[in-house]
């Protein structure tokens, strides 16, 4: 039990679990906006917006006039806007801008489907709280069935480079690499790869690295992005000529994963495996950690709301998003007590960071309010509707999972461009297995699946969307595209919509290849 008796002596982090469970959602984010205000008042952005008069209607019997005075006084930021206006600051070395103190990490986001990376301020205060954290998730191992020994084996974390670059005032990189880089000295001895390993910048070298000390290791819990924690499992079945991993591994029983819904790769996965894992989804985004399963069997994840972060809530509807997915202005911004379940919306993030009303681009729905339980369902601008069909990421990734199941095929990555088509509108989709299919019959299969789980796609089919072209390519064709966008490994995903001047690249990339995407 060496790492759930060294958590359990940190009675801090146990405090804050039962002050969420014991609170309600309400006072904890109240309580948390205040706590934001009060440390950033003296900021260049505090002192703009005049945080100290905000602070005066945080008393109690004011209700929820601090959030009314709140969103009327602060605009919406996207990431352009928050950019341009003060994080551009901080990243030229200036202090208290947005956060108090010098911003010495910044975080490159992958950027949306069609922009490029984006920077995204990293603090101690942001570190600390994502520590507490992934400190929280740990401690619900407890509620699952598993063996004591389990808690002293190690934690492989397949994250981005800890070598950070250094770019005048500040180092950048990989979130994963960055909060690498900051483990505590009592994490050290269960964390896999090692220092050593994770400083190593090229990823192809990382794996092999890997690989050549996976038998060394007695591997518990893995940690990462699916699509590069299978390709690393392959690597090492592969180069140790077994059968699955856990011949490495015996002790293999949990993954962590997030960043991207698990369901494609699931069957893939677990062609890899001798027995089955416990499967423990985190919502982990470059701006903070938000949320983490909580409790085993739930696929619906726990906000975090007491840690460093108050959330507001925008409504995912056309009075409020273009049908590019750009916020409209003055759009309608709710508090958390007055969401309703099963209704979509996009997140808005005040944060330690220095993001105030920040638009993080993600699309949530809540399975449980009360409980403040949410399950992801795709992003602002990874959906498509040309003409009405609004597809949404979450169609996509449940369409792909059904048609997998159903050709018994490993689908391991996919993406979709929405295009014209005469005076009309298509669907290319381009689909990545490197098992072998009837191109036809998977491009009937899926969309038949998409028109049984979205009935405005299936409208659509019969009038303004009348094509829907299925492309399959090897998987290699999606990562080594990545590769020369300078997104490989890490916390890096495949975008599952393309548009604008990444459609273009990556049709230019297809042409290079001499592939055809004729339809």
């Amino acid at each position: 039990m060496a790492i759930l008796g060294t958590l359990l002596k940190k009675g801090i982090i146990l405090r804050e679990s039962l002050e969420q469970q014991y609170t309600s959602p309400f006072d904890l984010q109240k309580q948390e906006l205040r706590k934001l205000l009060i440390h950033s008042q003296h900021t260049e952005f505090g002192k703009y917006f005049r945080f100290h008069e905000l602070l005066r209607f945080f008393k109690k019997q004011n209700g929820d006039q601090f959030y009314q005075e709140f969103k009327s006084r602060i605009p919406v930021y996207d990431y352009d806007r928050m950019y341009d206006e003060w994080w551009h600051l901080s990243k030229e070395g200036r202090k208290n801008i947005s956060y108090p103190g010098k911003v010495k990490y910044f975080a490159l986001s992958s950027g949306t489907s069609g922009a490029s990376s984006k920077y995204i301020p990293v603090t101690k205060d942001m570190i600390k709280s994502i520590r507490k954290t992934s400190v929280r998730q740990i401690l619900t191992l407890s509620k699952y069935d598993l063996p004591d020994d389990l808690f002293t084996k190690g934690i492989l974390m397949l994250g981005g480079s800890t070598n950070l670059r250094k770019s005048g005032t500040y180092f950048e990189g990989d979130l994963s690499g960055i909060t690498a880089s900051q483990i505590p000295f009592w994490f050290q001895h269960f964390y896999k790869p090692g220092k050593k390993i994770a400083k190593t910048s090229e990823w192809g070298a990382k794996l092999d690295e890997i690989t050549k000390k996976a038998k060394d290791w007695d591997i518990g819990i893995i940690v990462g992005v699916p699509a590069w924690l299978q390709i690393l499992m392959e690597k090492i079945v592969n180069h140790y000529q077994v059968k699955s991993i856990h011949d490495i591994w015996p002790n293999l029983k949990i993954f962590v994963h997030g960043g991207v819904s698990f369901e494609p790769y699931k069957k893939g996965f677990e062609r890899l495996l001798k027995h089955p894992l416990v499967y423990m989804e985190t919502y982990l985004a470059s701006e903070g950690f938000i949320a983490f399963q909580y409790t085993p069997g739930k696929k619906s994840m726990k906000l975090v709301l007491n840690n460093g972060i108050f959330y507001e809530f925008v409504p995912f509807t056309d009075a409020n998003f273009t049908d590019e997915g750009a916020l409209r202005e003055n759009p309608e911004t709710l508090q958390i007590n007055d969401v309703e379940a099963g209704k979509e919306y996009a997140l808005l993030l005040s944060t330690n960071a220095g993001a105030w009303r920040y638009l993080i681009g993600d699309v949530v729905k809540f399975a449980s309010v009360e409980e403040a339980e949410i399950v992801i369902t795709g992003r602002t601008k990874h959906f498509l509707s040309l003409c009405g069909e609004h597809l949404s990421l979450d169609n996509m990734n449940k369409a792909v999972e059904l048609v997998g199941d159903q050709l018994n095929i490993d689908i391991r990555e996919f993406t979709v461009l929405g295009e014209a088509s005469g005076n009309l509108f298509a669907h290319n989709w381009f689909i990545g297995t490197d098992d072998p299919v009837d191109e036809s019959v998977l491009r009937k299969q899926l969309d038949e699946a998409l028109m049984a789980l979205n009935d405005d796609y299936k409208v659509e089919r019969g009038h303004a969307l009348k094509e829907m072209n299925v492309h399959v390519l090897p998987t290699s064709i999606f990562y080594n595209w990545l590769k020369k966008q300078g997104k490989e490994g890490g916390q890096n995903k495949f975008p599952r919509v393309l548009k604008k001047a990444k459609a273009e690249d990556w049709k230019s990339f297809l042409a290079d290849q001499k592939l055809t995407i004729s339809s």
